[in-house]
């Protein structure tokens, strides 16, 4: 059995930053992609950034240049670097790992940005 614990998240005013981390657990012998989505209210889940077991990333549009994704494979931990926050980013923040083709799902960190 693998689990995905966030965590990080918090209230942060509009211009400032934070950091999540996501550790995964249990029946683990090596991840492959690991990624962050994040789901505002009324919207629907959405890629933030992936970084591949080589250290490839990807992120989306409306992030680029903000936030930074990385990841050590020591600890089975990937971590999402949140800067120049805007209130467009408060959602629920989620972390996906893919171990082998099967994607596990933590239960997410709430971001907040005040204006």
């Amino acid at each position: 059995q693998v689990q995905v614990v966030e965590s990080g998240g918090g209230l942060v005013q509009a211009g400032g930053s934070l950091r999540l981390s996501c550790a995964a657990s249990g029946s683990i012998f090596s991840i492959n992609a690991m990624g962050w989505y994040r789901q505002a209210p009324g919207k629907q889940r959405e890629l933030v950034a992936s970084i591949t077991s080589g250290g490839g990333t990807h992120y989306a549009d409306s992030v680029k240049g903000r936030f930074t994704i990385s990841r050590d494979n020591a600890k089975n931990t990937v971590y999402l670097h949140l800067n120049s926050l805007k209130s467009e980013d408060t959602a629920v923040y989620y972390c996906n790992v893919d171990i082998y083709g099967t994607y596990y799902w933590g239960k997410g960190t709430l971001v907040t940005v005040s204006s």
